[in-house]
């Protein structure tokens, strides 16, 4: 593993180096870093981030991602594993986290070393498609057996909305899953992204995503080319949450108990990040 690791980071600073000689970049460039809740698009910012690589001398793949929770055991991680990951980040890397808005992250992660960005989702989805990819997607998952073990899927969607207390693994309710990172939305530094505006108002927020990188990276590119580069990067097919491709689908699958512990657990979460208005939903 350790040869392989090795040979994975010689290719790729070969080939950001090859990327600074196509452009003829004298100056380094900020980290272009992609924060996102899980199951809210986290492949698909990826994606466009990528696509800068088009227009300015950025990797052409992300460097590395990092979860606050280990995928197969459901361990968490020490923040200080946050902290040192994100200084082993360096100039012109594309990366990408479900990285806690902790004070240290923060002061990192709102400094010049970095350009980045929040997506987030409707939390009914995210429930929703939680449940779909532990027990269909993600057969390595620490809660695939136990999800294959309930009788249907309105059980497993009261799971993934209430949590699980039965095991020491953490896995707490999707307000308390959501509360860590909340303060991202409080930094102007990081641009927040709701993951439904990328699909019903894309060149809107498509343009948001530029202006927030032209801000640090001033390019003499046309505007319509670096968007179009962003566009043009977006595959669908390579993305987990475009499952369907469609937003507001929790609608289909939320019976009135599923609205009912949603709204006991999460409180005025979904007005908190602009998706109600009250609770009357």
């Amino acid at each position: 593993m350790a040869l392989k690791s090795k040979i994975r980071s010689f290719i790729y600073q070969t080939e950001k180096q090859i990327q600074k000689m196509r452009f003829n970049a004298q100056n380094d460039l900020p980290v272009l870093l992609g924060i996102s809740f899980p199951k809210s698009g986290t492949h698909l910012l990826d994606q466009i981030l990528l696509g800068f690589s088009n227009v300015a001398p950025y990797a052409k793949r992300v460097h590395s991602f990092y979860a606050e929770y280990e995928g197969e055991s459901g361990k968490k991680r020490a923040p200080e594993q946050a902290l040192a990951w994100l200084d082993s980040l360096q100039n012109n890397d594309v990366a990408s986290a479900h990285l806690f808005a902790r004070p240290d992250a923060i002061k990192k992660v709102c400094s010049q070393k970095f350009i980045p960005y929040f997506i987030f989702r409707d939390p009914r989805d995210v429930v929703v498609s939680h449940v779909f990819y532990v027990t269909e997607m993600e057969s390595k998952h620490v809660h695939h057996a136990y999800y294959q073990s309930l009788p249907n899927f309105d059980e497993r969607l009261k799971v993934s909305i209430l949590g699980r207390q039965d095991t020491n693994i953490e896995f707490p309710n999707i307000a308390e899953r959501f509360a860590p990172y909340l303060d991202w939305l409080n930094h102007k530094e990081v641009l927040s992204i709701h993951f439904e505006d990328l699909i019903h108002h894309r060149t809107e927020t498509l343009t948001k995503i530029m202006n927030h990188f032209l801000d640090k990276v001033p390019l003499q590119t046309s505007g319509q080319l670096i968007l179009d580069s962003l566009e043009t990067s977006i595959n669908p097919t390579k993305s987990p949450t475009f499952r369907s491709g469609k937003t507001g689908e929790w609608r289909k699958y939320f019976r009135d108990e599923h609205k009912q512990i949603f709204k006991e657990v999460a409180g005025d979460l979904l007005i908190k990040l602009g998706y109600e208005k009250d609770s009357e939903w």
